[in-house]
């Protein structure tokens, strides 16, 4: 294994034979930060080669500059053999690199289908004036062949804007594989889907790498890791710490290598004193989402809610913030009836809700770190018609010191700071209010093990400073993990309650389908 300190050497004469992929010494800067730092990656064709490290190491980063959408400032990239100079998007799809994107991008209004074959849909003719016209019929027929041999029950000409994002997500994996590439990246790609569905996504890897296809997969979930790579390459603070066979490594170890630091505990959880119930559901029903919802959560207490991607998760948590209506039952804050009809009135009522898509509906990427922070509270920043930027200032400086946000200033630009400093600033967004209810959805998805432990530790604090947390994982180890008891969905229903005793991952997962 090469280690801290050095990158992996190799010659080109190797490169050619043994690797169908070598980048070396790739730096790339944004305005502000250095991504990438001499970072290098071989990659073996026919294998898995995982790449890890926390938000923010530079992996990402690193895949767009293979797949062409950033240009780099420094270093060398060979595939197949042959040394690629300015590549760009177009390019890297032609010579055979296709990538799974962590931040889906589809096109809403347009079908399956259409969003699979977008840039290279078949044509009537070859030549002439066929030649302009997009043959659906062919296209709808290819697609679904492949969405048959996936195991996909969707339909072809289904607009995206009618899918989950856990849909969103396979029709992502089909177009990558579509393309009949001989390296596919993978950014995250179980991060919205369920485990049977990731199943199906490793059966198509085993085929994929049967075929000779290279595969680099990111991911921040250790049982995944040790369960496809062959090969492992750690990354820290854009640069190269270690790359090896997955046999040489242990759960253990590679967190010391992702983080730089032992990680004694990722799941902090800690006994607190529960007060009165906060928030109450009876009966409450949305017409075919879900029904006769009945749960309570206590101040200082974190109750977790658990079932399979379309349980109707989400959807409860989404009537609770007022983002969606409900036809029957009734909300209770501290015992009082409650009537909410936006996110405008939770928010009065102190409910806030770090939604699953931080990026689409918790921030406004284009915007500063202070702006973002202060977004939800600006009435306690204006002076007349203005905002106090002062005081805006001193409100930021706050909470990027209490959740420990790593930002160069208040002024930097969110879209450029990592998944998990960007799940803390809509936590602190949320917490200059006066909250009773903290609803957390999906809130350490597609961060680190490190910045997870950072969110799990918060969350403790904020039970033992009396918060009521209602928290929504599609990972049962955190679930488990974080919970002082456990409501289980299935089908639109609350299919059971669990103590924290009570609750392990045949229990959980029992209760999700339908047993008993």
């Amino acid at each position: 294994m090469t280690s801290v300190g050095g990158a992996p050497a190799t010659s080109l004469a190797a490169a050619k034979n043994e690797y169908v992929l070598e980048m070396r010494g790739i730096t790339k800067s944004f305005p502000g930060v250095r991504a990438l730092d001499g970072m290098s990656l071989r990659v073996r064709p026919g294998s898995v080669h995982v790449l890890v490290g926390e938000n923010g190491a530079g992996k990402s980063t690193l895949m767009k500059i293979l797949s062409g959408i950033y240009a780099i400032d420094d270093g060398e990239i060979f595939f197949q053999g042959e040394k690629l100079d300015h590549q760009n998007a177009a390019t890297a799809l032609d010579r055979g690199i296709s990538m799974i994107h962590q931040e889906l991008s589809p096109v809403l209004d347009m079908t399956i289908a259409e969003n699979i074959f977008l840039g290279r849909e078949p044509t009537i003719g070859r030549k002439g004036v066929f030649a302009s016209f997009v043959d659906f019929a062919q296209m709808n027929a290819d697609t679904q062949k492949l969405l048959d041999r996936l195991g996909l029950k969707y339909s072809a000409d289904t607009k995206m804007r009618d899918l989950s994002i856990a849909a969103i997500q396979l029709v992502e994996i089909v177009k990558a594989i579509s393309r009949a590439a001989s390296l596919v990246i993978m950014d995250e790609p179980t991060s919205a889907i369920s485990d049977t569905e990731v199943s199906m996504l490793f059966q198509q890897i085993a085929d994929l790498k049967a075929n000779g296809v290279a595969i680099i997969y990111i991911t921040h979930k250790m049982d995944e890791i040790f369960q496809i790579a062959d090969d492992i390459t750690v990354m820290r603070d854009g640069q190269f710490i270690a790359t090896g066979p997955s046999s040489d490594y242990t759960e253990a170890k590679l967190i010391s290598q992702m983080v730089g630091r032992t990680i004694s505990s990722i799941f902090p959880k800690e006994d607190v004193p529960i007060g009165d119930v906060v928030l109450s559901l009876e009966n409450v029903s949305r017409a075919g989402v879900f029904e006769d919802v009945n749960l309570t959560v206590r101040a200082g207490e974190i109750v977790g809610l658990a079932g399979l991607i379309g349980a109707g998760r989400t959807e409860v948590a989404r009537v609770i913030f007022g983002l969606d209506k409900y036809d029957a039952g009734t909300i209770r804050l501290n015992g009082t009836p409650i009537k909410i009809g936006s996110p405008t009135d939770a928010i009065r009522h102190g409910i806030a809700m770090v939604s699953e898509d931080r990026k689409a509906e918790g921030l406004v990427l284009c915007r500063s770190v202070g702006e973002n922070i202060s977004l939800a509270n600006l009435k306690k920043f204006a002076s007349g018609l203005f905002i106090s930027e002062r005081r805006e200032e001193t409100a930021a400086q706050r909470m990027i010191k209490m959740l420990q946000i790593k930002t160069p200033n208040t002024e930097m630009i969110v879209e450029n700071l990592s998944g998990g400093n960007q799940q803390k600033i809509v936590l602190a967004k949320w917490l200059l209010g006066d909250l009773k209810l903290l609803i957390l959805d999906e809130p350490t998805r597609g961060i680190d093990v490190g910045s997870k432990s950072e969110i799990h530790k918060l969350m403790t604090e904020f039970a033992r400073q009396g918060l009521a947390i209602l928290v929504i994982s599609s990972e049962l180890p955190e679930v488990l993990g974080m919970s002082d008891r456990v409501m289980v969905m299935s089908e639109g229903r609350v299919a059971g309650e669990l103590t924290r005793s009570e609750a392990t991952q045949e229990s959980v997962m029992r209760l999700a389908t339908g047993g008993h």
